[in-house]
């Protein structure tokens, strides 16, 4: 079900501009993004992956992870094939990355309408998009959001936080919760590690927390890369500037992708991170994937 995509521009020489992500891709005719989810047809952008769910399962909301939204429930969560990030550590690297090598979508059929009856049927209070990154899918996303909204179902996006503008407001009259990725507070480590730049993470953040949009953050803990006490602390302070009481989620690495020869990150590590954290006065805080 490829539908042409809101969240563009037409330029010169049929070329446009996608505005889902902060990459704002300039792609030529029959060529795609860095997502490899969004292809240029004849001066015209189309979402390859709209309607077309790669995994879909009912998950406790904890393991989003959130903590403090809609507690001790159940979330119908959905995700498609593809990235913006190209992280080499990911943890779901076959939905995220494998279709970067491939021509075909891989995926089954499943409209927004199909999303919310799932829902319906089986009495869950949300639906989570996740599993890859949603601002690739915003228009499968919103379209489905739209629908939960009239039907009283909460949204909640599983992100890496690399919105623009455009695809938060697309989504904000929506969504109710994020848990938003913020994997560093190195700059040079976003762009090392995960192909992108740390500002753009940074103002989802920032927005959604300004739109009273549920949140809470979570930071993989890669060993030998992130895990020094400055980073630690630059992320605790920032996260308490903000409000102490976003609760800050701290995971552990496990071998994965391109960093299969790391070892799983040390408890210690996931401890200091932990201690830094409650010395800037953040409540609520957890390790998670132990």
């Amino acid at each position: 079900m490829q539908k042409e995509a809101t969240l563009y521009e037409k330029l010169e020489n049929n070329q446009v501009a996608c505005s889902a992500c902060a990459h704002r891709c300039k792609i030529k005719p029959k060529n795609r993004g860095i997502c490899h989810t969004r292809e240029n047809r004849d001066g015209k952008l189309f979402s390859l992956v709209y309607g077309k769910a790669c995994v879909f399962n009912v998950d406790p909301i904890e393991k989003k992870p959130l903590m403090h939204f809609l507690s001790n429930t159940k979330t119908l969560s959905i995700g498609t094939v593809g990235c913006n990030f190209s992280c080499d550590f990911c943890q779901n690297w076959n939905l995220s990355q494998d279709n970067k090598k491939m021509e075909g979508i891989v995926g089954s059929d499943l409209s927004p309408e199909g999303i919310v009856k799932i829902a319906k049927k089986f009495n869950l209070p949300s639906i989570s998009y996740t599993y890859n990154e949603p601002a690739i899918f915003s228009e499968y996303a919103a379209d489905t959001a739209k629908l939960a909204k009239l039907e009283g179902i909460n949204n909640i996006y599983v992100t890496n936080g690399y919105l623009t503008k455009e695809s938060r407001a697309l989504i904000l009259p929506y969504l109710d919760a994020a848990n938003i990725d913020l994997k560093s507070f190195d700059d040079s480590f976003y762009k090392t590690f995960c192909g992108a730049k740390l500002e753009p993470v940074l103002e989802t953040i920032e927005h959604f927390f300004n739109t009273n949009v549920h949140i809470e953050i979570t930071t993989l803990v890669v060993p030998n890369e992130n895990d020094t006490k400055k980073n630690f602390e630059r992320i605790a302070n920032y996260i308490s500037g903000l409000s102490k009481d976003i609760p800050w989620h701290i995971s552990r690495f496990y071998p994965a992708h391109k960093m299969k020869d790391l070892s799983p990150t040390d408890l210690k590590s996931l401890e200091l991170a932990k201690k830094i954290g409650q010395n800037a006065g953040i409540k609520n805080i957890y390790i998670g994937n132990v």
